[in-house]
């Protein structure tokens, strides 16, 4: 199999596996809970999608250089780094594309618990509720992004550095 059909496989492969794992976990959290722990879980997982979003773009705008210099010094997270930056398209799909996508999908089902709850607890247009709720979770999302992706960018070595710190402590190597 080509290297790229076979990153393709693995990258189809880890959606399927993140998605179902985070799929069960919020169906456990949301199942009869109150309207405040479905916010709650919302917002994680909002923040969730950000966070990773950042990861990988900032992954593909880090400096190789940086981490090149960590690692010679033998600073941690220096090697982590390079593989990191060096990965920046397989880490930017992983992030970006797998756990980014997967959290913004699950943050919208997450929503439809909000609209259920919200409509059981007031005579409000079942309409109107869904329309806000997932307006909000749009603007929350995707302005979240829109700032993320600004940090990303501009502080891009320094966020590589606190997630290949963060990692190395997995690598034993």
């Amino acid at each position: 199999m080509k290297n790229k059909n076979k990153w393709i496989l693995i990258v189809t492969l880890l959606a399927f596996g993140l998605s179902l794992a985070m799929s069960f976990l919020a169906e456990i959290v949301l199942k009869n809970v109150n309207l405040l722990v479905s916010i709650i879980v919302t917002f994680i997982f909002i923040l969730l999608g950000i966070v990773f979003d950042i990861i990988g773009v900032a992954a593909t705008s880090g400096d190789a250089t940086v981490f090149h210099s960590m690692a010679a010094r033998r600073v941690r997270g220096g090697k982590v780094g390079v593989k990191l930056v060096k990965n920046a398209s397989k880490v930017s799909s992983i992030c970006c594309d797998v756990v980014g996508d997967i959290c913004g999908i699950i943050s919208g089902s997450a929503g439809v618990a909000i609209v259920a709850i919200v409509i059981t607890l007031t005579n409000i247009n079942p309409l109107i509720i869904t329309l806000l709720v997932t307006s909000l979770i749009s603007a929350l999302t995707i302005g979240g992004k829109a700032l993320g992706k600004n940090v990303a960018v501009n502080k891009s070595n320094e966020v590589i550095t606190v997630v290949a710190k963060i990692l190395s402590i997995f690598n034993k190597r």
